[in-house]
C-alpha cells in the first residue's frame, strides 16, 4: 500500500497550490481521504476529508473557504486546492485513507494513527 502527497512548495501569502495524492495498493474508491497537516512544534490535525461514498466534505474552521477537497477516483487520486494561503498554513501535509464511509461526518474520529492507511507528506511554506 502506498499514498504519496505531492505538490508541496514555496508560496507568498495570499497564493495558491494544488496539492495532490496518489495510491495503490489497495480498492481505492472504498476509502473515505483525510488530508492532514503538521506545523512545526504543533500536533498534527486534519485540515479536509471526502467520503468514500456521496463524496460528502469536512473541513476544519481554519481553512474552510479557502481549501478544497476533491478526488478522481479513475486516476486514484485525491486533491487540496489550497487558496490564498497565509503563513499560518505552512505545514507539512499528508493524506490518509480510511473505510468508514461515514467519517467525515465524525471529526472526533479524525486522527492520523487513526486511518487505515497513511503516506509520506509534501512541505507546504507560505513565506514573503
Amino acid at each position: 500500500v502506498q499514498l504519496q502527497a505531492s505538490g508541496g512548495g514555496l508560496v507568498q501569502p495570499g497564493g495558491s497550490l494544488r496539492l495532490s495524492c496518489a495510491a495503490s495498493g489497495f480498492t481505492w474508491d472504498g476509502y473515505s481521504k483525510v488530508w492532514f497537516r503538521q506545523a512545526p512544534g504543533k500536533e498534527r490535525e486534519a485540515v479536509s476529508c471526502i467520503s468514500s461514498g456521496d463524496a460528502s466534505t469536512y473541513y476544519a474552521d481554519s481553512v474552510k473557504g479557502r481549501f478544497t477537497i476533491s478526488r478522481d477516483n479513475a486516476k486514484k487520486a485525491v486533491y487540496l486546492r489550497m487558496n490564498n494561503l497565509k503563513p499560518e498554513d505552512t505545514a507539512v501535509y499528508s493524506c490518509a485513507a480510511h473505510l468508514d464511509p461515514n467519517i467525515c461526518e465524525e471529526r472526533a474520529r479524525l486522527t492520523y494513527f487513526g486511518m487505515d492507511y497513511w503516506g509520506k507528506g509534501t512541505l507546504v511554506t507560505v513565506s514573503s
